[in-house]
């Protein structure tokens, strides 16, 4: 027996449903065929999922100037290696040329 599959929007309309109260858990899953303890778990995920949707534009702010920060430490270390990896060719060249 195959598992059934549900898409994004699916769980999120009907853990919505389960989330208004506005019917049992037992009455949605017999009306979208889906197993209660689905219902369950869709409904724990839209709920902790919440928080992150309404987060302070300042924490997304931080976040990307620590992703700038890396990206320029990155950068950087790239330059480095470059160099480095330049000064290895020479050196390499004069060693074979001997």
């Amino acid at each position: 027996m195959q598992r059934k599959k549900y898409d994004g929007p699916f769980k999120a309309k009907v853990a919505l449903e389960v989330a208004k109260g506005l019917k049992t858990v037992n009455e949605i899953a017999a009306d979208f065929g889906v197993h209660p303890n689905m219902l369950t778990k869709w409904k724990k995920q839209l709920l902790e999922g919440l928080p992150v949707l309404f987060a302070s534009s300042t924490s997304s702010g931080s976040q990307e100037k620590e992703t700038e920060r890396l990206v320029a430490s990155l950068y950087q270390k790239i330059g480095q290696l470059e160099i480095e990896l330049d000064w290895l060719k020479k050196k390499s060249a004069q060693l074979q040329s001997r």
